[in-house]
């Protein structure tokens, strides 16, 4: 079902209006909010209906190397930083961010389309991360041991590995920028964040609140823009770069280690997901449709840890799609800041007609249309919650990310046909297995080629938790004990036995 647009309230106009007007429109390098070099700007739109929300500066090359000028002067310092300090930064951003929690969540629900719900959800998730390396970054530990042979001494210390860029999606605005900076901040690293052209107001925001929040100078440094390329490619042509962490595409990851490799940077990789959600015949159907909800909705789809691919045990296949259309069937669609709303737009009209392209194309293949299959007749670039059942396992909508409210349901047979079709992808990020036998919970996680499984759960992702997949779904891990040791370098001093001395 949907929900017309309506006529907004003169209050609610007036906070947006207010909120958007408290975003900083420019360039921070080095402390201070610039405009563009060449003084270009772009526009950001309301993914609900279209419209321009607010224009920003577009930084440019000179601006990118500028930016990086600014982090390498803060570098030594930044690195010499009393741990205890960092952290202090890092929670103060935490207590910022959540006093400001509402700003924030409809900050991303104008710029990116997703209810008032979820974005709060996100504020808190984003948020945490602030909190868990703060407490990480006076645990950065090295260690100091006696060689195997008794003679010398091995210390072993984690330095800072330097200048970052650091290169954030649209989907995720103040996650993915949370998930990035906090460790960089945590470890002693000095960045340049390149927001998403489409979401860069939530980055805005939050590098004027780390600046509030005690963040020296030059530590962090924004450059939105309108050319991606325009400021990775000097930026990672400059040997005074140690770091590139990205999330996004495969391809343009490819691309960007590729370049990276020029002067052998450290890299993170956050790529492409294509999760199998597999229902096996003893499953708790009510919970696994209540986690293929949460697991396939979350960000209307439009998340790299989203169910894409239902496959589901053949003797129990009709029931559980029945009850999964029932659910996908009874989401309201609208405006985010529609109280009623569940389901925001996707992100531009490229991404709806892209969804639609292969739910088309799997319908001309033999699926069928329990619910939705259709965008919604309205302004905005919304798409019905689908659910498409007897798709056969050779359709193009199996084989690559869906990023929309879409749910393929196919089935399988035996334990053995359910591994095989889930290791039937290029991708290795997320993955979901339903089923009341813990024993075969375990088996198939050990034989499942996924960095991250939910064991009967639709949302696993926490910062105490590593996130990363495998395969060509990326390296490294963000989060977790191992998300700060991504922005460390280790160096091992060889000491001559005290004893001798």
């Amino acid at each position: 079902m949907t929900v017309e647009s309506a006529v907004l309230p003169t209050t609610l106009l007036e906070r947006e209006a207010s909120l958007l007007a408290s975003v900083p429109t420019g360039l921070l390098i080095g402390g201070q909010w610039l405009d563009a070099s060449d003084g270009e700007t772009f526009d950001v739109h309301d993914p609900a209906t279209g419209g321009v929300l607010t224009t920003l500066a577009s930084a440019t090359s000179e601006d990118a190397v500028a930016a990086l000028d600014a982090a390498c002067a803060a570098q030594t310092s930044w690195a010499r930083t009393a741990p205890r300090v960092r952290a202090e930064i890092l929670r103060r951003a935490f207590d910022l961010v959540t006093a400001r929690s509402e700003d924030f969540a409809l900050l991303m629900t104008l710029e990116m389309g997703k209810p008032l719900a979820e974005a709060r959800g996100e504020v808190a998730y984003g948020a945490e991360f602030l909190r868990w390396f703060s407490e990480e970054t006076v645990r950065d530990y090295g260690r100091y041991l006696t060689t195997p042979e008794g003679k010398n001494k091995i210390l072993v210390q984690h330095k800072p590995v330097g200048p970052c860029l650091l290169i954030t999606p649209w989907n995720f605005p103040l996650a993915m920028a949370t998930r990035k900076v906090a460790p960089a901040v945590a470890a002693g690293c000095t960045m340049v964040l390149k927001p998403a052209k489409l979401t860069p107001l939530t980055s805005q925001l939050f590098a004027q609140t780390m600046m509030e929040a005690g963040l020296p100078a030059g530590v962090l440094n924004v450059v939105s823009s309108s050319s991606a390329s325009g400021i990775s490619g000097p930026l990672l042509k400059d040997s005074r770069l140690r770091k590139v962490s990205f999330t996004g595409s495969t391809p343009v990851g490819k691309r960007l280690m590729a370049d990276a490799a020029q002067n052998v940077l450290r890299t993170s990789m956050e790529l492409g997901g294509n999760a199998p959600f597999i229902v096996f015949e003893d499953a708790d159907l009510d919970a696994a449709v209540e986690g293929a909800m949460a697991a396939k909705m979350r960000n209307m789809g439009e998340a790299c840890t989203a169910a894409n691919r239902f496959l589901v045990h053949e003797s129990v296949a009709q029931e559980f799609t029945r009850k999964f259309a029932a659910a996908m069937g009874a989401l309201t669609t609208g405006r985010g800041t529609e109280p009623a709303t569940q389901v925001g737009p996707l992100i531009d009209a490229g991404a709806r007609d892209d969804v639609h392209s292969l739910v088309r194309a799997a319908i001309d293949a033999g699926a069928v249309a329990l619910i939705g299959g259709a965008p919604v007749d309205r302004p905005g670039y919304f798409y019905q919650p689908t659910v498409l059942a007897d798709v056969p396992n050779n359709a193009a909508i199996l084989g690559q990310e869906i990023f929309g409210p879409v749910a393929p349901v196919t089935t399988f047979t035996t334990e053995a046909d359910a591994i095989k079709l889930a290791n039937a992808s290029e991708y290795g990020l997320a993955s979901y297995l339903y089923s009341r036998d813990f024993n075969r919970l375990l088996r198939v996680a050990e034989q499942i080629e996924f960095g991250m499984v939910g064991f009967n759960a639709g949302i696993i992702s926490n910062a105490a938790a590593p996130f990363g997949g495998v395969k060509q779904s990326g390296l490294g891990r963000e989060g977790g004990s191992e998300g700060i040791a991504e922005y460390t370098t280790t160096q091992y001093i060889g000491i001559a036995d005290p004893y001798e001395n």
